[in-house]
């Protein structure tokens, strides 16, 4: 078997989420079944870009995260695209092997059996400033996969008040997985600045928003990458 994979790509820190700060290599998948208006990752999206992807066996990726860690077992993130589109399961083999750690980020649209072999499932629902609709019933079928094995985490970016009342409406239906939420960043083009003053604006308000409300539910984390790189691909 073969992958699609945009880029391999570290050691870094995780820059959101519930692993932020962490040492981290990525893999970054090839193809999505989603196409958010704000993605900030579409060269691993976009079909039109299929031509840069590499097509890879597991033992191929393994050889790379390993080699670009220098074989010092760390945590491994996979994401996309939607990773769950293909079969990694192999890859994680590899890696629990060697005494790496694996995290995975996806919408939570299409379920896997290797969901139950990581350590840290990422499961990210996309709110309605991204165009899509998210299907509960396959998000749930996410969960069924991953019930037993790794720690479930919920993340949502929230770009305005539709998408604030919508977190809050998710979270009461999932109150049993850790929430973070995160401002979103609405200049995704790689080649331009980040408006850090206006990032950190929108940071401001999402903390006053969960404060004012007393909804002490989620944590509420800055996408801390933004904020150190910009839009530099590749981190």
């Amino acid at each position: 078997m073969t992958l699609r994979i945009a880029e391999i790509f570290g050691p870094t820190i995780q820059g959101e989420g519930a692993l932020i700060g962490e040492p981290t290599v990525f893999i970054r998948a090839g193809g999505c079944d989603y196409r958010c208006v704000w993605c900030d990752s579409m060269h691993a999206v976009d079909s039109a870009n299929r031509h840069d992807w590499h097509v890879m066996e597991p033992q191929e990726v393994w050889k790379e995260v390993a080699r670009l860690s220098g074989g010092r077992p760390l945590t491994v993130s996979i994401s996309g695209g939607n990773p769950a589109i293909q079969d990694f399961a192999p890859v994680i083999a590899l890696g629990k092997a060697d005494g790496y750690k694996f995290a995975c980020e996806t919408q939570g649209s299409i379920a896997k059996p290797w969901f139950g072999d990581l350590d840290t499932l990422v499961l990210s629902p996309k709110p309605p400033s991204s165009e899509e609709t998210v299907d509960w019933a396959a998000f749930d079928k996410c969960l069924a996969a991953a019930e037993g094995g790794p720690e479930i985490v919920m993340k949502i970016v929230i770009f305005d008040d539709e998408d604030y009342a919508w977190a809050k409406a998710a979270s009461e239906k999932y109150p049993h997985l850790p929430l973070y939420l995160q401002p979103g960043n609405s200049e995704v083009d790689p080649n331009e600045p980040v408006d850090l003053t206006a990032t950190i604006d929108r940071l401001h308000w999402l903390i006053e928003k969960v404060t004012a409300d007393c909804w002490f539910t989620p944590r509420v984390l800055p996408q801390l990458h933004v904020l150190v790189w910009g839009n530099k691909r590749g981190v």
